[in-house]
């Protein structure tokens, strides 16, 4: 998208791109700081992110506004990984998901996001950001943790917290809350600053100058403020079994991402993005990313919405973006050790609360369908419980089911009497029958979860001719045709002949590639009833 653009870019827009880009840079350093740590890594592993798949992503991306980087959907992802396998496990992981998304790019499978189900992206969502807000409690209280202590899992989290509460630190809750409170006041006063920033240098200098005794990021973690640095992993055959699961996650979830965050700033902007070149980009930017010490990245809606509001119509923001903060890691990083531990957790809270989407998942718990419902929740509590690999397979799974009962329960086969009324408005209302024949309406698509309904009809010592009318039904499965195919034998033996009335584009294209056509006789393919009745009567 970024040489569409530069076809018609002038200087104005070039000022506003830049002006748009040093903002969505300001708002993306505490974050990618603080979803750094939330990841298990080290604080400058979150604008390494920012910084090389930020840049990739825009330079290669196929949408005008797209802000890539770290998010919190990683988090609980990333964080499994690197306790699991460490970070050459992690790097590896990344750039198999880079691949996989590559490839889905080039097979044009950008497009498959819309049947991924709304009620699993909520539910999926709500409990990344509850694993999220649980896995900053400590760092929020100041909780101090036996060496050992096991903590990857939400549940084991949980299950530490409670066990440790005792060690809870006042002077930690204190700096927490008034840094929350910062993030959640501070919008009413200026858009243009984020809060972060603002909750970030009120934190430090309440625990520098009033001496508290808070973690800060020196305490945990060594800074380093060098660029990032070349570096491949080891490949074997043995590693890449082990992350291929983890690798495939990865994509997944990137591809999900990026491709809803485009979808809401085209709705933002009137525009269209290029999915599969989005897809391309993605993979590139998170392979970049992995090779220079970074983790997972994907589009960031939050990021990619100031970067619209604050002007940003081109590429060239989320280039500008990358670059400032490459400054900003050379300059201020040393800087970052000072940031104390609640002040990450509380932005980590208010990143959990506007990805919680708490009023979409009430709205849809009051209003959707139950087997909506069940799906959401299901998702939700696997997400929070296990983990989001396992809460997309069920969720999927379950949807799917549901989807096919739903379908079958509208699909029919109705025999007529010898006398039925039409709402056809090119057929006479009656429609009288000769004797022998029998006419059944088939409604609804033929498919594997319904074809044993084929078997339901039935004929009498005197039928000589059935007649299926299929207009109603607009596609046919293998399942489905294999059913067409028995009821065929049977009627053979009965010497009973089938006839069809109007079918379908894509039934009768799945019946001549059977061969069932020419098996049943290209005469007995009628196109309307009114005829289908008529060579019933010839017959």
């Amino acid at each position: 998208m970024l040489f569409s653009n530069l076809k018609h870019y002038d200087g104005k827009q070039f000022i506003t791109d830049v002006i748009s880009g040093v903002i969505v840079a300001i708002i993306a350093l505490p974050l990618s700081i603080a979803l750094a740590l939330a990841s298990g890594v080290g604080p400058e592993e979150g604008l390494y992110t920012a910084i090389v798949a930020g840049f990739i992503i825009s330079f290669l991306g196929g949408s005008r506004v797209q802000i890539a980087g770290p998010t919190a959907a990683f988090a609980t992802i990333v964080a499994g990984i690197v306790a699991k396998n460490g970070m050459d496990g992690l790097m590896l992981a990344t750039i198999v998901a880079g691949v996989l998304l590559i490839l889905m790019g080039l097979l044009r499978l950008g497009g498959l996001i819309r049947f991924i189900p709304y009620t699993i992206t909520t539910g999926f969502t709500s409990g990344i950001a509850v694993t999220i807000l649980i896995g900053q409690i400590k760092d929020f209280l100041g909780l101090s943790y036996p060496a050992g202590t096991e903590t990857i899992e939400t549940v084991d989290k949980v299950k530490a917290i409670a066990a440790n509460i005792g060690s809870f630190n006042p002077y930690a809750l204190l700096v927490g809350a008034v840094s929350l409170l910062i993030l959640i006041l501070w919008p009413k006063v200026s858009e243009k600053i984020p809060g972060s920033l603002i909750a970030v240098i009120v934190g430090i200098l309440m625990v520098n100058l009033l001496k508290l005794p808070v973690n800060t990021i020196r305490n945990l973690y060594t800074i380093n403020g060098h660029l990032p640095v070349f570096h491949l992993p080891v490949f074997s055959f043995k590693a890449l079994r082990e992350v291929l699961g983890d690798g495939f996650t990865i994509a997944v979830l990137a591809a999900i991402e990026s491709l809803l965050s485009c979808v809401v700033a085209d709705s933002m902007i009137n525009s269209h993005h290029r999915p599969n070149m989005e897809l391309i980009a993605q993979g590139c930017g998170n392979i970049g990313s992995a090779l220079f010490g970074g983790i997972p990245a994907t589009g960031a809606i939050a990021r990619t919405a100031a970067n619209i509001k604050n002007g940003g119509r081109t590429p060239v923001a989320g280039i500008v973006h990358a670059l400032v903060l490459v400054l900003v890691l050379v300059v201020l990083m040393p800087y970052a050790e000072l940031i104390p531990m609640p002040t990450i957790a509380a932005i980590l809270f208010m990143v959990a609360y506007n990805m919680c989407q708490w009023r979409t998942f009430t709205h849809l718990c009051k209003t959707a369908p139950k087997s909506d419902i069940l799906v959401l929740v299901t998702t939700f509590v696997l997400t929070v419980v296990f983990d989001l690999v396992i809460a997309i397979e069920i969720g999927m799974g379950m949807a799917v089911i549901l989807f096919m009962k739903r379908m079958s329960e509208e699909s029919s086969i109705t025999g007529w009497k010898r006398y039925d009324t039409d709402d056809d408005p090119d057929g006479p209302k009656l429609k009288p029958l000769p004797k022998h024949v029998r006419v059944y309406e088939i409604s609804g698509p033929m498919f594997f979860g319904d074809a044993d309904r084929i078997a339901t009809i039935s004929f009498r010592e005197t039928t000589k001719v059935i007649i299926l009318r299929m207009r109603g039904v607009p596609a046919l499965d293998a399942t489905a045709m294999h059913s067409l195919r028995e009821l065929y034998e049977r009627c053979k033996q009965a010497g009973i002949t089938l006839v069809f009335s109007h079918v379908n584009e894509q039934p009768m294209n799945t019946m001549k590639k059977d061969g069932f056509v020419k098996l049943v006789g290209r005469e007995n393919f009628r196109p309307h009833i009114d005829d289908a009745i008529e060579w019933a009567g010839k017959l």
